[in-house]
């Protein structure tokens, strides 16, 4: 039987993955750049969640708490720059 958490980390990471992909398709229709500033975002935030995921279900002996803040903090440091880019 699956774990429950092992199926949440993994919708967590197949959302952001499908956020990810809405943001992508809405800025190629629109080109409002803050969209792909936010599509870069969630592209990082589904990394992070698929570490998670690796990290906790996959290979739990070992350690990829430095990766998964990294790609947060990426996640976070992109949108920021992002919103600070963008203002008018």
């Amino acid at each position: 039987m699956v774990e429950f958490g092992a199926v949440v980390y993994f919708l967590c990471f197949v959302a952001s993955l499908l956020c990810a992909y809405l943001l992508v398709a809405a800025f190629l229709r629109g080109r409002e750049r803050l969209l792909l500033w936010s599509a870069i975002c969630f592209c990082f935030l589904a990394v992070n969640n698929l570490l998670v995921f690796v990290d906790i279900v996959v290979l739990p002996d070992l350690n990829l708490m430095p990766l998964r803040a990294l790609s947060s903090l990426t996640a976070v440091a992109v949108l920021l720059f992002g919103f600070i880019w963008e203002i008018e």
